[in-house]
C-alpha cells in the first residue's frame, strides 16, 4: 500500500462505517415512504407468495446515504486533503456519478409506483447513460486478449461501447434481483472491490476508494433489512441507481472494467445466457420465467437463503480471482466462465426437468428435485401453498421488472 493509501485510509473506513449506519437507520423511513406512495409489492401475483404486501424502493435509503454522506466526505476531504484532489477526478465526472445516481433513484422510484413496461425502463437507462457520456465518462481502451498493449477505441466507439456497458450493468443487477438481498449482496461484493484495488493501485486511486466505499457503506446498511426475510425490497430505485454507480466507478477506475466484468460475473453471464435462450426460442428478452441461475438452485433443493449465500461465494471468489489476476488474465477467466456458466445453466435446466413458469416454492422448506418435479407440480395444484405468515417473498419486486412490465 502506498502512503497515500494509508494516509487516505482512515477516511475510507470511517465513511464507510458512517454511509452503512445511515443507509440502516434511513430504511425504515424508506419502507414508510414507499408505502405511502405506494410503491409496494402486493401479495396477488402467481409469482408471489408473501401474505402480507412488502414496500419496494428501498433503494431510496441507499441513494440518500450515498449522496448525503458522499458529498460530506468530500467537504471534510477538501479541508483535509487526505485523498487525491477532487481534479484527479474533475468536478463533472463527480457530478456525473452523484447526479446519475439521484436520477436513476427518481427513474426507478416512478416504476416501483406505477410498475412502467420495458420499453419506458429501457429509455430511462439510455438517459442515464448519457449523464456520463456528457461528463466524457466513457471506456477509451481496454486490455488486448491477443497481444501486447491495450486496445484503443476511437471515440464514436468509446461513447457506443461505454452506453451499453452502463445499460448492460444496470439490466444484470436488474435481472439478478429474484432473491431477498441477492443484488445488494452482489453489488456489495463489487464496490469494495473495485474500492480495495483502486486502494491498491499504484498510485493509489484513493478517491475512487473513497467513492467505492461510500457505495458499500450504503448497501451494507441497507443489507439486514434487504437479506431473507426481506422487510423491504430495493426495487427499481436502487437497481438504477446502484447499477448507474458501480458502471461509472469501474470506468473511472483505471482498467477496472475487466475486473467489474470478473466480480460481476454470476449476474453478467445469467443476463447474457437467459437473453440468448429466449430469443433463440423466439421470446422477448423481457419474458418472465424461471430460468435464473438462482431459480435454478431453488429447483435443485437449495433453501432460499441457501442459493444466495451460494451466489455470494461463488461473487466473492471471483473478486478474489480479480484481486490476483492481470488484466489480460482476467478477460480470459471471464471468457471461460461465461462459456463454463453457460453449460451449468443448461445442465441445471436439463436436470431440473420444470416448466420455466414454474410456480414458487415455499421459503426455506425443501424443494422437490428433479426426479419429483412433476409429482410435486401435480400436488402443489391439488393444496394451497403454505407458507409462514408475515415472510418476505420468495422473488423479489425485480421479479416484475424482468417480465418487461
Amino acid at each position: 500500500m502506498t502512503p497515500a493509501a494509508a494516509q487516505a485510509l482512515p477516511l475510507i473506513l470511517a465513511s464507510v462505517a458512517v454511509t452503512a449506519l445511515v443507509s440502516f437507520i434511513l430504511t425504515p423511513l424508506a419502507a414508510r415512504i414507499a408505502t405511502r406512495a405506494g410503491a409496494i409489492d402486493l401479495p396477488n401475483s402467481a409469482r408471489r407468495v408473501h401474505a402480507r404486501p412488502i414496500p419496494r424502493a428501498g433503494g431510496l435509503a441507499v441513494v440518500a446515504s450515498f449522496l448525503g454522506v458522499g458529498i460530506v466526505a468530500l467537504l471534510v476531504e477538501g479541508e483535509s486533503d487526505v485523498v487525491s484532489p477532487l481534479a484527479d477526478l474533475g468536478g463533472m465526472e463527480l457530478a456525473a456519478l452523484f447526479g446519475g445516481a439521484a436520477i436513476g433513484a427518481l427513474f426507478g422510484f416512478v416504476d416501483d409506483r406505477f410498475q412502467l413496461r420495458a420499453r419506458w425502463q429501457f429509455g430511462a437507462q439510455l438517459a442515464l447513460a448519457s449523464v456520463a457520456l456528457v461528463a466524457g465518462i466513457t471506456i477509451d481502451l481496454i486490455s488486448n486478449p491477443f497481444g501486447q498493449g491495450p486496445v484503443a477505441f476511437s471515440e464514436p466507439f468509446a461513447y457506443a461501447f461505454s452506453a451499453v456497458w452502463i445499460v448492460g450493468m444496470i439490466n444484470s443487477l436488474n435481472f439478478i434481483d429474484g432473491l431477498d438481498g441477492l443484488s445488494t449482496g452482489i453489488a456489495l461484493i463489487a464496490a469494495a472491490t473495485l474500492g480495495m484495488l483502486s486502494l491498491l493501485d499504484s498510485p493509489s486511486q484513493t478517491m475512487v476508494a473513497l467513492l467505492c466505499a461510500l457505495l458499500a457503506g450504503s448497501l451494507l446498511g441497507f443489507l439486514p433489512w434487504n437479506f431473507h426475510p426481506a422487510r423491504i425490497f430495493i426495487g427499481t430505485t436502487g437497481v438504477f441507481a446502484v447499477g448507474f454507480a458501480l458502471a461509472v466507478l469501474s470506468i473511472l477506475g483505471t482498467a477496472k472494467v475487466a475486473v467489474a466484468l470478473l466480480v460481476l460475473g454470476v449476474p453478467i453471464i445469467d443476463t447474457f445466457w437467459i437473453i440468448v435462450r429466449r430469443l433463440v426460442q423466439g421470446q422477448s428478452p423481457f419474458a418472465p420465467d424461471r430460468g435464473h441461475f438462482h431459480h435454478r438452485l431453488l429447483d435443485l433443493g437449495v433453501t432460499h437463503r441457501g442459493a444466495v449465500l451460494v451466489i455470494y461465494g461463488i461473487s466473492t471468489l471471483l473478486a478474489v480471482l480479480s484481486v490476483g489476476l492481470s488484466g489480460n488474465q482476467q478477460l480470459y477467466t471471464f471468457l471461460g466462465i461465461v462459456v463454463i456458466g453457460g453449460l451449468l445453466l443448461y445442465l441445471m435446466t436439463r436436470r431440473a426437468r420444470k416448466s420455466f413458469e414454474a410456480e414458487s416454492y415455499p421459503d426455506d422448506e425443501p424443494r422437490p428435485r428433479a426426479r419429483d418435479a412433476g409429482r410435486a407440480a401435480i400436488r402443489d395444484q391439488a393444496r394451497p401453498m403454505a407458507h409462514e405468515p408475515g415472510a418476505a417473498p420468495l422473488a423479489s419486486s425485480a421479479e416484475r421488472q424482468d417480465q418487461g412490465g
